[in-house]
């Protein structure tokens, strides 16, 4: 059929070349080890699918790998650009290809037999006993590649695509190599082998920040260093402001012809998309990031979670959605500008105003469910209604609630600015409002400061008192456990103020406890309980039980900074009796840690011990571990104090753990007891083991 050619059609290696080594040795691993006998062949065909985003830099991999080997395949090597995704032409018929290959081997073309099927088997049987290495590059789909691979031992395919080839890695064997960005060294790396070192060295922070903007992709920073090459004289920091002056943009990315130019690459994905899919692609470009959930992706779109997984499942295929863990998913920064542009273009600004509406509320009413599991009976102010679509979820019980504020924190904070900026339905001040009692627990003092420094300029925008005067209140207060003292006080008063005009006596009696909480950091411990009495009144006013239990609490807390440790007893003992009344175990296992406390200074050490057992047990069974941490430092003081170090350094190593796992500011006082015992911080020890 052929005579014996040997055709080597790969393309030039690029000699600037950058990074990638953990991939190629990846993908050289894939073949048997060189020194076996000359002649001996592996068991099977070996197939390798490059896969990752547009631009990513999945063939200047292949067309490097494939050089690093082709002297193993000495009867020849092949390629075929597939044009799957390709600007230039349309996508390429199996058949094509095989007949280009058949050409390549010297088959005359009256020798080549009509249907794809007898042209596939004539192409393998061409293959057969030979060493040849076939680079499939720019597949659309596994059917496309399929007719292509050789069937014999010895032979190499490998295959890129930016689809995810599930079809060829599940019933043909091949192992995924999947393309990330570069990261940081190799970006800078990529960017000197085109500028020069030199260059870089003089203008290192500005070389960072074009990394940066550029998102570590390949095809952004290879047009970016194509322009810096082209003109020597500008400065790499006059490129870096252009760039970011258009961040959110692609303009700064337009390479100049279809291939190198960011919104034709990327538009060779977008159009394979159904309409399902490339809607939300589009509206995806509308969350505030870094990850968005199923369930935000589905009330962007307004649809069940059932419903947008064929759609999600379809842009991880397409790889323009990366799934980082299960059920979240990002997207390159670039991909979300281009995105972006696409909603701008396509989608009404009703539509996108409607879909940020319902994404907005389910983070809203999602994050309202989550603070009502942790804390049942602490006020609250109503939300509007959700929007239809938005979906908020409901839990079980307070740790997946905490969990789930936990993963999106970054997201809510995002949303929290970007209501901010943008909004104009009071989501910011509300989501920043409900969101207070977990950040002050986990000690995200800084995000707190941040997120409400954003509410109370929506609150202003929209001219909302109420919004303004509790974005003022938890100011105040979080100021407070920063130690700003003066900035405290003056948010507080401000808060004051606003509450008295909309006379409301929760608003007003909340604010007096925050006061009373800052006189006691500053040792005015009188002048705090002079607060906690006016509070006391407005929370009556308002019949506010919880409230009131609350101030009991933290007068016998007070009680206990003045030495006066019977006082606080009772004032404790007369909060635990009212939060059992209404059956608030949150502020019941407060109580009891209080009583702890004073029975702890009265050297009541089992009694105290007995105390804390209980308000353990509470925060246990609610689950709240950042409460059940402070618990247990109480815990451990008891046990030095009895003279139990073990026991002592086994309660604080637990709230070690716990603080540590959230990266709490308390857990440096942990390790400070710890050293003083001359503890591990860890479980080293069998004897800390519980």
């Amino acid at each position: 059929y052929a005579p014996k050619v040997r055709p080597a059609q790969l393309p030039a290696d690029l000699s600037a070349f950058t990074g990638r080594r953990s991939e190629l040795a990846r993908s050289h691993a894939l073949l048997p080890d060189e020194g076996e006998r000359e002649g001996e062949q592996p068991a099977a065909v070996v197939i390798s699918a490059i896969g990752g985003m547009a631009g990513v830099g999945k063939t200047t991999l292949a067309v490097r790998w494939a050089h690093e080997v082709a002297h193993r395949f000495p009867d020849g090597q092949l390629y075929v650009n597939l044009r799957g995704f390709d600007p230039t032409g349309p996508v390429m018929d199996p058949a094509d290809a095989i007949r280009s290959f058949l050409d390549a081997f010297g088959v005359h073309p009256n020798r080549i037999p009509a249907g794809l099927d007898a042209q596939a088997a004539l192409y393998r049987s061409l293959l057969a006993g030979r060493r040849v290495l076939v680079l499939l590059d720019n597949a659309r789909d596994t059917e496309q590649v399929r007719p292509l691979l050789p069937g014999a031992p010895g032979c190499l395919a490998i295959v890129t695509s930016r689809n995810q080839l599930h079809g060829l890695i599940a019933a043909d064997g091949a192992r995924p190599v999947t393309l990330d960005v570069l990261t940081v060294p190799e970006a800078r790396e990529f960017l000197a082998r085109r500028l020069g070192a030199d260059r870089l060295t003089a203008e290192s922070d500005a070389a960072d920040e074009i990394v940066a903007l550029c998102g570590r992709l390949p095809l952004a920073l290879a047009i970016v260093s194509a322009r810096a090459a082209v003109h020597p004289g500008f400065s790499l920091s006059s490129i870096a402001a252009e760039l970011r002056r258009g961040h959110g943009s692609l303009d700064a990315f337009a390479g100049g012809d279809p291939v190198t130019d960011a919104r034709s690459v990327f538009s060779w994905s977008y159009r394979t998309l159904s309409p399902a899919a490339a809607r939300l692609f589009r509206l995806l470009a509308l969350h505030p990031g870094p990850c968005c959930s199923t369930a935000a992706a589905a009330s962007l779109v307004g649809l069940r979670e059932p419903e947008v997984r064929p759609s999600l499942a379809e842009l991880v295929r397409a790889q323009l959605l990366t799934e980082e863990t299960p059920g979240r998913f990002a997207s390159h920064e670039l991909l979300r500008a281009y995105g972006a542009e696409l909603a701008h273009a396509q989608d009404s600004k009703d539509d996108r105003s409607a879909a940020r509406h319902r994404m907005q509320d389910h983070y809203l009413h999602t994050a309202l469910a989550a603070d009502t599991s942790m804390a049942p009976h602490r006020e609250r102010f109503p939300l509007p209604p959700a929007a239809p679509g938005s979906g908020p979820l409901a839990f079980p019980d307070a740790r997946e609630a905490a969990d789930w504020i936990e993963t999106e924190r970054s997201v809510l904070l995002s949303s929290v600015e970007q209501d901010a900026r943008y909004g104009s339905t009071g989501h910011c001040w509300r989501l920043a409002a409900i969101l207070e009692l977990f950040l002050d627990r986990r000690g995200r003092w800084q995000e707190q400061l941040t997120m409400q420094t954003f509410a109370v300029t929506a609150a202003q925008r929209l001219g909302d008192v109420y919004g303004q005067a509790h974005a003022h209140q938890v100011l105040g207060f979080v100021s407070g456990r920063l130690k700003r003292h003066d900035e405290a006080r003056a948010q507080l008063s401000r808060a004051l103020e606003l509450y008295g005009e909309l006379n409301d006596p929760v608003g007003l009696g909340r604010t007096h406890r925050y006061l009373a909480f800052q006189s006691n950091r500053l040792g005015r411990h009188l002048q705090a309980l002079d607060h906690y009495r006016q509070a006391a009144v407005y929370y009556r006013e308002a019949s506010h039980t919880a409230g009131l239990g609350s101030i009991f609490n933290e007068v016998g807390w007070t009680y206990i900074l003045l030495g006066e440790y019977e006082k606080a007893l009772a004032q404790c003992r007369r909060s635990l009796a009212l939060h059992q009344e209404i059956g608030d175990r949150n502020g019941e296992a407060a109580a009891w840690d209080s009583l702890g406390y004073a029975h702890h200074h009265l050297r009541q050490y089992q009694q105290a011990l007995a105390s804390y057992g209980h308000a353990l047990d509470l925060y246990r069974d609610l689950r709240d571990c950042s409460l059940e941490a402070d618990t247990l430092v109480h815990i451990g003081d008891t046990q030095a104090a009895l003279g139990a170090p073990v026991r002592a350094a086994s309660a604080w190593v637990r709230a070690l753990e716990i603080f540590d796992g959230f990266d709490h500011p308390d857990a440096e006082a942990v390790r400070d007891r710890l050293r003083r015992l001359g503890a591990p911080s860890h479980r080293e020890s069998p004897a800390l083991r519980v």
